[in-house]
């Protein structure tokens, strides 16, 4: 059992609890593990905390080794958002791939298998799934991390999602509540606004939350959006006329609300982290996600204190932060009952299936899911000058800046995948107004296969398609984002999302075309 350490008063444990700190470094330090003996219930885990499968599961078991109950989160979305895989490229498709499958009994095998391997390292709370609804084409921060711009689509895999994950014994925190879908900014930069109605948004958004509540989600995360038809004031996350009296009252949900990270600009920047805290926890969040940023001890100590001394001048209900230091404990306790598995070093998955094949739930899906998921998610498209690649070509990626929440170290692309097919392969990384010359130049004679994402939101990035289609038309385009019509090149490749066995399944299309 956990003991906390004596002389913390009742009011500071409740402070620290309802905190999801992160940390530098591979192993816990010092300072952590003492607050841990404190009463905080929460670490999360982000990518410069993840180097090996065996120094995870080594560093979640430190962790334990002080609070046997600890939460520890992890935003592994797979697809272009994971951080298990952060140096390699996820083994597993994100959203808006399984949402161009459509088949929900994959959907729930793809979230088991990496429920299964997140639990083997020792994490036991997901931030996923993405339930927002990518009905702006143009959205800077969601797009592939969606299931599809349909609302029953989204819900139906939400829940097929959520399902698979908690099936591992990990709890899923379906996000950003109430839907980040419809957005032209990005919130880790400014505060988005969502000018629909409230019957669109009743329609729309709040269905796949409705879904996943239905299927039982654990945790909900709040979104960092203004919703004038919901609250014309405050962001979601500080809203009680959201979080308490939509999501809780209206919805009926009954778990654990957790914030998106409270270091993002849509809230640091406008209210302050300290007091955009306290203002969460009074709107009704019972968890406090901070440390992509900033994750050292004095920001831990600086939030505890502030909600303290907001409980001791009255602006946050005592009752308040115990009930939600209570939920963050009873989510605590429902991943330990459910863990069936002893962090170990045995996270990674390996093995492929046939080309082809549609099976999500045979005897070999603890392997394979992921691959079997991307190779169906391909759409594949001849254009009047496709000619097969039989030697080895120089591809182009044109590469635009990665959004923080998928972050620029994840290596993406088809390069390292169709090396191995076709040796000799080539590659060059170009961005910008002159990307397109540039990638004709370092091509010289070769066949070029040029790598996009996301090309209807980057002019330069169209511009350059447009060069190298009118200089070479035999060019093979992959496009890694959200795919817009009509498909371009002589050969098309639709992956839908730019995770590792994405840019495999694409790289072995090429080969075979």
């Amino acid at each position: 059992m956990t003991t906390i350490a004596s002389g913390t008063d009742t009011l500071t444990r409740d402070a620290l609890a309802v905190l999801q700190p992160g940390f530098t470094g591979t192993s816990a330090p010092s300072w952590l593990l003492r607050r841990l003996g404190e009463g905080l219930a929460s670490v999360g885990l982000f990518g410069r905390n993840i180097a090996t499968p065996a120094q995870v599961a080594a560093l979640t078991a430190q962790l334990r080794a002080e609070r046997d109950d600890v939460l520890v989160a992890i935003d592994e979305e797979g697809g272009d958002v994971t951080r298990l895989e952060v140096r390699t490229g996820s083994s597993f498709p994100g959203n808006h791939a399984l949402g161009a499958v459509d088949d929900t009994a994959l959907t729930e095998a793809v979230a088991h298998e990496l429920g299964r391997r997140l639990a083997a390292c020792g994490v036991n709370l997901n931030w996923a799934p993405s339930a927002d609804i990518n009905s702006n084409v143009d959205n800077p921060v969601i797009g592939v991390r969606s299931f599809g711009a349909d609302a029953s689509l989204v819900a139906r895999h939400t829940a097929a999602y959520v399902s698979g994950l908690q099936s591992a014994g990990v709890a899923a925190c379906t996000k950003h509540f109430p839907g980040h879908g419809d957005t032209a900014v990005d919130s880790h930069h400014a505060m988005p606004r969502i000018d629909a109605e409230l019957a669109v948004l009743e329609s729309r958004e709040l269905v796949p939350f409705r879904a996943a509540i239905e299927a039982g989600t654990r945790a909900v995360m709040s979104a960092h959006i203004l919703v004038p038809a919901l609250d014309p004031v405050h962001p979601a996350t500080l809203s009680r006329r959201i979080l308490t009296g939509l999501l809780r009252e209206e919805l009926g949900y009954d778990g654990l609300i957790v914030t998106d990270g409270m270091e993002m600009q849509a809230i640091s920047a406008t209210y302050g982290i300290e007091r955009g805290s306290v203002l969460a926890i009074a709107a009704g969040a019972d968890a406090i996600c901070v440390g992509g940023g900033l994750s050292d001890e004095p920001t831990v100590l600086r939030l505890r204190d502030a909600l303290v001394a907001a409980v001791r001048s009255g602006d946050l209900p005592e009752e308040r932060l115990a009930d939600a230091a209570a939920r963050v404990r009873a989510l605590a306790a429902w991943t330990a009952s459910t863990q069936t598995t002893t962090p170990s070093a045995s996270v990674n998955g390996g093995g492929t299936s046939e080309r082809g094949s549609s099976s999500a739930v045979g005897s070999d899906a603890r392997t394979d899911v992921g691959l079997v998921a991307a190779r169906r998610a391909l759409k594949v498209t001849r254009g009047a000058h496709f000619a097969p690649v039989t030697e080895a070509p120089y591809v182009a990626a044109l590469t635009p800046v990665a959004n923080i929440a998928v972050g620029d170290e994840t290596p993406w692309g088809v390069a390292a995948e169709l090396r191995r097919l076709l040796p000799g392969t080539e590659t060059g990384s170009f961005t910008g107004e002159r990307a397109g010359a540039e990638a004709l130049a370092a091509a010289g004679s070769r066949r070029v296969v040029a790598v996009v994402r996301d090309a209807h939101r980057h002019t330069w990035m169209a511009e350059a398609l447009d060069i190298l289609l009118a200089a070479r038309p035999d060019t093979v385009v992959v496009e890694m984002g959200v795919p817009q019509s009509p498909p371009r090149g002589a050969l098309h490749i639709a992956t839908h999302g730019a995770a590792r066995v994405c840019g495999l399944a694409a790289a072995e299309a090429i080969a075979e075309a």
